[in-house]
C-alpha cells in the first residue's frame, strides 16, 4: 500500500508539472521549451546578467506576435515583443498593469515597503504625496548642493592623480553620488569622497551586490511571493535595515528638536509625518522606507550611468572633445556651473541619453496583471496575477530600432530625432504613470558630475580598461565587472 501511495503521489505530481509547463502551448502562444525545476532559468548559472539571458529570450521569440512565453520555475511569464503592446501595458491600459510585482514584506521587513515596491491605491497615494519633492523648483534649490559636492569630486580626483593616473572611476562616482544623496535626502555630510569606507558607502554597496548564494533566494521570492510573506522571508539584511532606521530616526529628532528646516527630501517626509490629516500622515516605518529607496535610486543608477558615459567618451576622443566644448560654452553663457547652465548642455545630454540606451541601469521592467486583460487582435486573455516582462536592454539593442546598436552614437538623440527618445523603444526610466519619479534628480546628478569632470580632466583608456566591458552578474543593476579603469589627466582651463 505504501508503494502504491508513493506511485500515486509521483504520478499526480508528474501530471501537475506537465500541465504547468504546457500553459503556453495550450494557449497557442510561441514559447521556449522549459525543463524541471527551473523552467527557462535552468541555464542561468551566474554566468550572465539578467539583461543577457532575457535578450536571448527576446531574440528567439521575436516575430511570433506581440508577446511570447517563458517559464520562471513553473510560473508562465510573457516576454513583450511589440512596441504597441508595450505601450498598451505601460500607458494606454495602465489600469490593468499598475503593479510591478516586486516582493516586499511590510511586517517582517518594513524598509522594503517603499514607493518602488508598493501596489495599488497605496502606491498611488504615496506617489502623489512625494511628487512635489521632484519639481523643477525643488531641483533648482538642490542644485547648488550638488555642485558643491562636484567641487569635492574635482579635488578628490586631483589628489588621486598625483599618485597614479590609472583610476577606478566607478568607485569614485559611487562615492560622489553617495555624498549627494546623504546631503539632499538626510541632510548629512557623508564625506565618502574623503573616506571611501564610510558606513553610508558600505551599506549602499551591500544592497546592490547580490552574493551567489542569495540568487536562488531572490528567484524563490519572485516566483512564490505569497509563501515568502507567510514564512517571513526578508530582502533587506538586518544590519542595513538597522542602519537606515537609526539614521532617519536621529535626523528627524535632531531637526524637530532644533527646529531645522531644509529644502530637501527629508523635510517633506517630516511634514508628511506631522500632517494633521490621517490620510496624509506617514509613520516612521514609511518614512524610513521612502528615504531608503531614494538613497538607492540616486546612488547606484546615476553613478553607473556616468561610468558608462565616461567609458564611451574615453574610447571616442572626438565625442569627448565635443562634449567638453559644450560644457564650456554653457558655463560661459550662464556665468558658472548653475541650474541654467546644467539644463543648457544639449550635446552632453545626448551623450548621457545614448549611454542610457546602450547601458540601461534597469535591464527589464516587470508588470503584474491586476485584472483580466485581452490584448487587441488576440484570443488570449491574461489572467489576474500573471507576469509580463518588458526587455528594455534587448529593445535598446535591437537593430530594427537602433541601427548598429553596439555603436555609441549620441547623434541618435539630436533635436530632429528627439521625438524618438520619448517613444516606447527608449525606456531607461520606464514610461507611463509609473515612470521613475526621480528622473530629473538623477539626470541633474549625472550632468553635474560629468560637467565637472570634463571641465577639469581628460579621460583615455588605460592598460586596465576592459574592452569590451563585462557586465557584473553580482549586481542588480547593469554594472561593469571589476569597476571602470581609465587614465585621467588634469587639463588647463
Amino acid at each position: 500500500m505504501f508503494i502504491y501511495l508513493i506511485l500515486i503521489i509521483f504520478t499526480l505530481f508528474y501530471y501537475y508539472v506537465k500541465k504547468k509547463f504546457s500553459f503556453w502551448q495550450r494557449n497557442d502562444v510561441k514559447f521556449i521549451r522549459p525543463s524541471f525545476p527551473f523552467g527557462n532559468l535552468q541555464g542561468f548559472k551566474r554566468r550572465f546578467h539578467s539583461s543577457q539571458f532575457v535578450q536571448n529570450f527576446y531574440r528567439e521569440l521575436k516575430g511570433s506576435g506581440p508577446f511570447g512565453g517563458v517559464y520562471f520555475f513553473m510560473n508562465p511569464v510573457a516576454i513583450a515583443l511589440d512596441l504597441e503592446f508595450i505601450k498598451d501595458v505601460l500607458v494606454r491600459d495602465f489600469s490593468h498593469f499598475h503593479d510591478r510585482g516586486m516582493y516586499y514584506n511590510e511586517k517582517h521587513d518594513p524598509i522594503s515597503a517603499h514607493l518602488f515596491n508598493l501596489e495599488g491605491e497605496r502606491w498611488k497615494s504615496l506617489r502623489s504625496k512625494l511628487i512635489p519633492t521632484f519639481s523643477s523648483g525643488k531641483m533648482k534649490m538642490m542644485c547648488p548642493t550638488i555642485v558643491g559636492v562636484g567641487d569635492q569630486l574635482r579635488d578628490c580626483l586631483n589628489k588621486m592623480i598625483e599618485e597614479n593616473h590609472e583610476i577606478e572611476m566607478k568607485d569614485i562616482l559611487s562615492r560622489f553620488t553617495t555624498d549627494i544623496i546623504g546631503n539632499t535626502a538626510f541632510g548629512l555630510e557623508c564625506n565618502s569622497l574623503k573616506d571611501p569606507d564610510t558606513e553610508f558607502r558600505r551599506m549602499g554597496k551591500k544592497v546592490f551586490e547580490v552574493p551567489p548564494k542569495q540568487f536562488l533566494k531572490f528567484l524563490f521570492i519572485t516566483s512564490f511571493r505569497k509563501l515568502s510573506k507567510v514564512i517571513g522571508v526578508k530582502v533587506t539584511s538586518d544590519d542595513v535595515s538597522k542602519f537606515f532606521f537609526k539614521v532617519v530616526k536621529d535626523t528627524i529628532e535632531y531637526r524637530e528638536r532644533n527646529k531645522i528646516i531644509r529644502n530637501d527630501f527629508m523635510n517633506l517626509l517630516i511634514q508628511l509625518k506631522n500632517d494633521e490629516s490621517n490620510d496624509s500622515r506617514l509613520t516612521l516605518n514609511e518614512i524610513v522606507a521612502q528615504a531608503f529607496v531614494f538613497f538607492l535610486a540616486g546612488y547606484e543608477t546615476s553613478s553607473t550611468t556616468m561610468s558608462y558615459c565616461l567609458y564611451e567618451l574615453a574610447l571616442h576622443q572626438d565625442i569627448q572633445d565635443k562634449a567638453r566644448e559644450c560644457v564650456r560654452q554653457s558655463i560661459e553663457k550662464h556665468n558658472g556651473l548653475n541650474y541654467e547652465a546644467i539644463n543648457d548642455m544639449e550635446y552632453l545630454d545626448q551623450c548621457i541619453k545614448e549611454s542610457l540606451r546602450k547601458y540601461p541601469p534597469g535591464a527589464n521592467l516587470i508588470r503584474v496583471v491586476t485584472k483580466d486583460y485581452q490584448p487587441q487582435n488576440s484570443k488570449f486573455t491574461f489572467k489576474k496575477g500573471m507576469t509580463i516582462m518588458i526587455p528594455i536592454y534587448a529593445i535598446h539593442h535591437d537593430p530594427e530600432y537602433y541601427p548598429n546598436p553596439e555603436e555609441y552614437d549620441p547623434s541618435r538623440f539630436t533635436n530632429d530625432q528627439q521625438h524618438e527618445s520619448g517613444s516606447l523603444k527608449y525606456l531607461p526610466f520606464g514610461e507611463g504613470p509609473r515612470i521613475c519619479i526621480g528622473v530629473r534628480f538623477g539626470m541633474m546628478e549625472a550632468r553635474v558630475g560629468l560637467a565637472v569632470l570634463l571641465m577639469n580632466f581628460k579621460f583615455t583608456k588605460s592598460s586596465k580598461t576592459a574592452i569590451p566591458l563585462k557586465i557584473s552578474t553580482r549586481s542588480v543593476v547593469l554594472s561593469p565587472e571589476g569597476g571602470l579603469w581609465l587614465n585621467v589627466e588634469l587639463i588647463s582651463n
